[in-house]
């Protein structure tokens, strides 16, 4: 079997982690992607505070099933994964745990490789909101749409491996350098 993975983006309702109202899941395997599956969430409240952003509202997902039923749909996606990738990565691992435990299922064990992160360390970018990143790679995004979303995290994984190919041990050095830099902000005092 190729190496495989599978980026994921969510869209939320409201601040809730638990409010997933939009899923989109893309599978690359070796260096093709050879699966893309979106589905729009019914959360457990009606309330939408993120309408503004992703365009989704109450009335798109009333009758949509709730998360369990759809991620027990999407769970095949990721069999035989090495990691998930997802920008802003504690963001979409934090959806994805609390809508599987809301939902009684067990949160998959994978880990999160973060786009975002992987681009400051392979092309030091700044700043790399992902239409940032995008636009530097010259990748189209339909910003906020779930499954464009995570296409663009598994085009900037693709590529960051690329040029990572590319690179001898030495030049490699100032890329792990970077990827080390990358901290949370200080709290101003």
């Amino acid at each position: 079997m190729k190496p495989c993975f599978v980026a994921i983006d969510f869209e939320t309702a409201d601040q809730g982690r638990d409010s997933a109202c939009a899923v989109g899941l893309v599978r690359v395997e070796g260096s093709r992607i050879v699966a893309r599956e979106a589905r729009l969430i019914r959360p457990p409240r009606r309330h939408f505070v993120f309408t503004y952003i992703h365009g989704i509202a109450w009335t798109d997902v009333a009758d949509e099933p709730a998360f369990g039923p759809i991620w027990r749909e999407l769970r095949p996606l990721l069999a035989g994964a090495e990691f998930l990738a997802a920008h802003n990565a504690s963001f979409d691992r934090s959806v994805l745990s609390a809508c599987c435990t809301k939902s009684r299922i067990a949160v998959p064990g994978l880990e999160f490789v973060c786009t975002m992160k992987l681009a400051r360390a392979t092309w030091d970018l700044y700043p790399t909101r992902l239409p940032d990143v995008c636009h530097h790679l010259g990748f189209r995004l339909n910003h906020h749409d779930a499954v464009s979303d995570a296409e663009a995290c598994a085009r900037i994984v693709l590529a960051a491996r690329r040029v990572s190919k590319r690179r001898t041990t030495n030049e490699r050095r100032p890329v792990v350098r970077a990827a080390r830099r990358v901290r949370r902000p200080r709290r101003s005092r």
